[in-house]
């Protein structure tokens, strides 16, 4: 006997696990079993009663087993309103009012080396996503993550309490789940001319870049990146803002730089303290001991990190939250901050960052302690444009000195100095171009970014780091393209400046040579399509 009562459900799931136990709890709640192939043996095996998907349509599943579930009996039963179940019955069709349904591993074959497009078309599921699609248009319990199935049962056990809004959210999420699925291919087939994002709201913002710029969230994506924003816990403060995420993914860029470039040259990864002011680092420092890091950070351009962001690659406890609120202030004095990120914060941490209203946001990672030349972010980068989007491959270049098209002009410098050229290529690489960067004693002491003419950049940075106080005598030099005359280099000569890196692709290139040589600085020479460090245009 066909059931039209609205307790009746479909199970066909590529992935068993768990579902015997989800099947088991609906038949305690009085529903029929409906399933085929695979989903059905396993929950006989377990003795539940199950109905054949077959027995439906009086078909059986055909083209090895790829037409089951596309026929009127199901798609009937999981896309009829109310209105038509008279309908249903005088066709002997089921009402189904739940599908639990998952999809082939589709992703996990596109990413494979050796995937074809055979091996594609052969993991790319129909009926599931048909299904799906169905359910979610009838408004159906559609059940497509694992983690729902808890959460449906809970429902189903309260007397299916605001039972429109709960449909409409799974619905909402299943054909998410299919989009990105659909993607997927499309991607694929299309070798890439195809192509978008889809994402799901993580957090809602207050408003966005400007007040005026409302509604504004954090959407996440389809990843398993353990430094991904949604994975930082807010444990003190305010929702982050806008802003606060923007700069959070900067500091990331900067933060996995440092560590990376570090790690490719010398395998070893410090404590290291990033302070940034509206993306771009206006403090950095390496060193063996947090305290260490975090006193050279703060001294790098102090007016500016005035109510900044902080990121730390190490916990911060009592003695590190003291040395950002007070060290290098005047008595009675507190250092305002808007944020503060790293792996771990105690209760002392937390008391001594709080400020008025949550405004100081705290946030831990773990993954921020285990950073190494792979916690590049290496996802494909995408930015609105009117119209569309544009598209290209992460900033995945990592400076290695031991690259053979390295040119050395003058003397090598030592295995110190090469470090903090290291550390500023790391820095200003992730700088608003065009970016000069110095850093001494491994410690950002200027970042001129953002300027139109790279001359200009260079009287920014010597002027910043001179305003901070630094002794720019014996300092290092990064500039993220080629100098197109010599007059840059000369101001750095001029200011101190002991070895620069920086990459070569201008008809004057032979002309900064020279001056180099003349100052008897070291110049550390790249091709510019190979390094060169624009970010952020």
């Amino acid at each position: 006997m066909i059931s039209i009562s609205k307790k009746n459900a479909l199970l066909s799931v590529y992935n068993k696990t768990g579902i015997v136990q989800f099947a088991r709890a609906l038949k305690k709640l009085g529903w029929n079993i409906y399933s085929s192939g695979g989903t059905a043996k396993t929950l006989r095996d377990a003795k539940i009663p199950v109905i054949d998907v077959s027995t439906l349509s009086g078909l059986p599943p055909i083209l090895g087993h790829r037409v089951v579930t596309l026929v009127p009996q199901v798609h009937g039963g999981l896309l009829s309103t109310e209105e038509q179940i008279e309908e249903l019955k005088k066709l002997e069709y089921p009402w189904l009012d739940l599908v639990c349904v998952d999809l082939y591993p589709l992703k996990n074959e596109i990413v494979r080396q050796d995937a074809t497009t055979e091996s594609v078309i052969e993991k790319t599921d129909i009926g599931g996503p048909t299904m799906i699609r169905s359910g979610a248009k009838g408004r159906r319990i559609v059940v497509v993550e694992h983690a729902d199935r808890k959460k449906v049962i809970e429902w189903l056990k309260k007397g299916e309490p605001d039972g429109k809004n709960f449909r409409t959210d799974l619905a909402a999420k299943a054909e998410k789940i299919v989009s990105e699925y659909c993607l997927y291919s499309a991607r694929f087939h299309s070798e890439g001319t195809i192509n978008g994002i889809i994402g799901k709201q993580f957090a809602l913002c207050t408003y966005g870049e400007n007040a005026w710029q409302s509604p504004a969230g954090l959407f996440t994506s389809d990843t398993t990146d353990p430094l991904s924003l949604q994975n930082f816990s807010l444990v003190e403060g305010s929702t982050p803002s806008y802003n606060n995420y923007c700069d959070m993914d900067r500091m990331l860029q900067t933060m996995t730089h440092i560590a990376g470039v570090l790690d490719i040259n010398h395998k070893k990864i410090p404590c290291i303290a990033i302070g940034v002011k509206h993306g771009n680092s206006c403090g950095v420092s390496v060193a063996d001991k947090p305290q260490d890091a975090l006193q050279g950070m703060i001294s790098g351009d102090p007016l500016a990190l005035f109510g900044g962001i902080i990121m730390a690659n190490f916990p911060i406890r009592g003695a590190e939250a003291k040395i950002l609120r007070d060290w290098n202030m005047p008595d009675g004095k507190k250092r305002i901050l808007d944020g503060v990120f790293a792996p771990s914060f105690n209760s002392y941490a937390k008391k001594e960052l709080n400020r008025k209203e949550g405004k100081c946001r705290l946030l831990e990672n773990k993954a921020l302690a285990k950073l190494d030349a792979s916690s590049l972010d290496s996802a494909i980068r995408f930015r609105y444009v009117r119209g569309g989007f544009l598209k290209q491959p992460n900033y995945t270049y990592i400076l290695d000195l031991k690259d053979p098209e390295l040119e050395i002009v003058g003397t090598k410098i030592s295995s110190a100095k090469e470090t903090e050229l290291l550390i500023a290529w790391a820095i200003g690489s992730t700088s608003n171009s065009n970016t000069i960067t110095l850093v001494k004693n491994k410690t950002l002491i200027g970042n001129g970014v953002g300027q139109q003419d790279r001359v200009g950049a260079v009287n920014l940075v010597v002027s910043r780091a001179r305003r901070s106080g630094h002794d720019i005598r014996g300092a290092v030099a990064y500039s993220d393209s080629f100098f197109p005359f010599p007059d840059g280099v000369q101001v750095l000569i001029d200011a101190g400046v002991k070895a620069i890196i920086t990459t070569k692709g201008s008809v004057n290139d032979e002309a900064v040579r020279e001056v180099c040589r003349k100052a008897k600085i070291s110049l550390y020479f790249l091709p510019d399509k190979k390094s060169r460090g624009f970010f952020g245009h």
